[in-house]
Formats: structure tokens, C-alpha cells, sequence
């Protein structure tokens, strides 16, 4: 058996009558950029966090960093984030012209860890920035409460936890702002790139909108800007697919829950931990061999049998070569977990379509890969 890491002809093919309804009526309408479409989305996505504004942009990297520029974030500040997360999160930082601070994760969750902010505050702090990794919120309650203390803004990276809530919090009730990405891969995937800025703040919704479209509200009326534009075939199909994405969303849970049940005993591996009363979306499942010496061995023998795994991220911002590339970074302290979570981890098929004969089969190949190593 093989098993692919992601079903996105899949999910085409399940609502492939809407998705092609939605791109015909762009195709026939002749207004293919900051069109209907991108519109009615925007309204859409805003109604689904319960906030005010959402303001579609080109990805989900440009959402972040034009989300900075709106909120005056620039050369001189510092921005506190973690290090064991897609590159793109400290790259809107340096792209913003403001200085990364790592601090370390939660040993459980592999979010910004709250008790480590308030060492990382210096006078020159401005904002903090959570990441949902995996599609599990960072705890942005405590998050809000440092930030408030100190003055600071906050921006959410939830580039993977569309659809995700807190024990006691819905994404954005906390934040200044919630930027997303919309590239195939995540829950919410456009066939392209694609990405959104979510708010409550009309200065910024403002801002943003002006930013992405060469510093435009009207015709032949600009200032300095960017050209990035979530466009309007994009935004249809986000439109077919964002009435899915609660249900889509649960079959993730569903196939979490079998992966987890299953492996519970599995000595060699640290499964995903889930915090009490909240609601994970697991754009990834990921787990974690207690030896990081055994992850590659694991990730190979899943990859020979016909699993496609992969790691996400294997190798943290602050180790890659080249770090930091001539911007501005700062990690005060040690990042232990981070880098534990990065030389650990493995990245299992998860998407909703899959089967259970897929998903199980995924199982008994990690089994025996955890008998055959501690039998050594």
C-alpha cells in the first residue's frame, strides 16, 4: 500500500460541482482581481472568526508582514516569535525591518511557551508573535495578559489553525491582528497561493487594504505600496471550500484520534498532546522520537514501505546555515525544546481524506518500526 501525504485531487473531486460553479461565475464575470468574488470571501472568512474585517492578500507570508507595516512595526523593534516554525515567520519580521527574538516553546504543545516571554521584554519590544503550530492554539489568553502588561501588540501566525479554538478562546479574540495562509496545503487551501489578514482594527483593515494594492483605496490615487492581491478564482474556490471546512476539520480529529489511540503505547515516540478543552485542527499530526538519533531512521523506513512522512520543521530557523543571514536576531536564553521538537519530530499522512485502511496501515508500519528498534 502507499499512502500520500496530501488528498488534494481527493477533495477536488468531493465537491468538484461547487468549486467549478464558483470558477465559472468569475470566468463569466470578467472581473478576475479585487473583484465579487474576493468580496463576498473576505465577508465570509470575517463572519467565520466573528471579527470585522478580513482582507485577502497575495500569501500568507505577505499577510503577516503587511499586517507589521499596518501596526508601524519597523526597523528597531523587536518582535518575540519561536524558532521551531516555518521560516516565513520570522522572514515577515526581517522583511518588516524589525529584529527576531526566539524564545523557547511549550515541552507540551511546541507553542510559544508564555512563561518565557517577559525574560525576552526589553524596552525595544513591540509585538508578539504567537504561531497555532500544527493547528493547535498557542495559549493566548496569557499571551494577551503579558502583552497588556507591557504594551505590547499582538499578531497571530495561524497559518495552520483555521477553524481552531482555545480552552477558553476563539483565534483572534486576543490579537491585534490574525494572518493566515491559504496555499494548497493547509486546511483551508486555495489551488495557488493565497493568504489574509483578519481583524477587528479598521486602522489596520485600512492600512492593509491600501499596502496590497500599491497603496490604492482609488483609482490613480497612490502611495508607496505592494502588489498583493488574493485573486478572485482564488477567493471562489475558498468560498466553496470554507463551507467545509468545519466538517473537514473534524475528520482531521477523527484520524488524530485513531493515530493516537493506536500508538499509545508505542515506547520510542512522543504523540501530540492536546490541551484539555481546546480544539486542535491538526494540519499536522505530528509526532516525536524520544532518541532524535531514531527520527531519520523512522521517516526512512515509513518512506520505504510507501508512507509518504515528512518532517515539519526538521531543522530550526536558528540552526539553519546561514543564520541570520544579516538581519537583526536575538535568542536570549536557550531554545531547548525547540530544538528538541525540530530534531524530533515527523510529520504523519494527515488530511480528511483519508481512508481508514491508510490510516491504519500508517499505524502498524510505525509499530513495527518501534519493535524492531527497541528489540536493538
Amino acid at each position: 500500500m502507499t499512502v500520500s501525504f496530501y488528498g488534494h485531487v481527493r477533495q477536488y473531486h468531493n465537491i468538484q460541482a461547487e468549486i467549478d460553479h464558483n470558477i465559472q461565475e468569475v470566468l463569466e464575470s470578467g472581473q478576475y482581481v479585487t473583484g465579487p468574488a474576493l468580496k463576498r470571501f473576505e465577508k465570509e472568512f470575517a463572519d467565520y472568526h466573528g471579527m470585522k474585517f478580513a482582507i485577502g492578500v497575495a500569501n500568507g507570508t505577505d499577510a503577516l508582514w503587511l499586517a507589521f507595516q499596518a501596526l508601524a512595526l519597523g526597523p528597531g523593534d523587536e518582535c518575540i516569535t519561536t524558532t521551531n516554525t516555518f521560516f516565513a515567520t520570522a522572514e515577515a519580521i526581517w522583511i518588516a525591518g524589525a529584529t527576531a527574538v526566539f524564545v523557547d516553546s511549550d515541552p507540551r504543545t511546541n507553542c510559544i511557551d508564555p512563561a518565557k516571554i517577559e525574560a525576552a521584554i526589553t524596552p525595544r519590544t513591540k509585538a508578539i508573535v504567537p504561531v497555532h503550530l500544527y493547528g493547535q492554539c498557542a495559549d493566548m489568553k496569557a499571551i494577551r495578559e503579558i502583552a497588556d502588561r507591557h504594551h505590547l501588540l499582538v499578531i497571530e501566525d495561524n497559518a495552520q489553525g483555521v477553524g481552531a479554538r482555545g480552552d477558553t478562546f476563539r483565534i483572534g479574540e486576543f490579537s491585534d491582528a490574525v494572518c493566515t495562509s491559504f496555499i494548497i496545503q493547509k486546511n483551508l487551501g486555495c489551488f495557488g497561493d493565497g493568504g489574509a489578514v483578519v481583524t477587528n482594527n479598521e486602522d489596520v483593515d485600512r492600512a492593509v487594504r491600501k499596502l496590497r494594492n500599491h497603496g490604492s483605496d482609488k483609482r490613480s490615487c497612490h502611495s508607496p505600496g505592494y502588489n498583493s492581491r488574493l485573486d478572485d478564482l482564488h477567493a471562489a474556490t475558498l468560498s466553496a471550500k470554507l463551507k467545509h471546512i468545519d466538517e473537514w476539520n473534524a475528520l482531521r480529529r477523527q484520524w488524530a484520534a485513531r493515530y493516537s489511540a493506536c500508538l499509545k503505547d508505542a515506547s520510542l515516540l512522543t504523540l501530540p498532546y492536546e490541551v484539555p478543552g481546546s480544539y486542535h485542527v491538526f494540519h499536522l499530526y505530528v509526532i516525536e522520537t524520544r532518541n532524535p538519533a531514531h527520527r531519520d531512521p523512522l521517516l526512512a523506513f515509513l518512506n520505504d514501505n510507501g508512507i509518504d512522512a515528512k518532517c515539519h520543521y526538521p531543522i530550526a530557523i536558528h540552526q539553519q546555515a546561514g543564520y541570520p543571514w544579516g538581519k537583526p536576531a536575538r535568542i536570549p536564553y536557550p531554545v531547548v525544546h525547540s530544538e528538541r521538537n525540530a530534531a524530533c519530530c515527523i510529520s504523519l499522512p494527515m488530511f480528511p481524506e483519508l481512508t481508514a485502511d491508510e490510516v491504519d496501515y500508517t499505524i502498524e508500519k510505525v509499530l513495527e518500526w518501534n519493535r524492531n528498534a527497541g528489540a536493538l
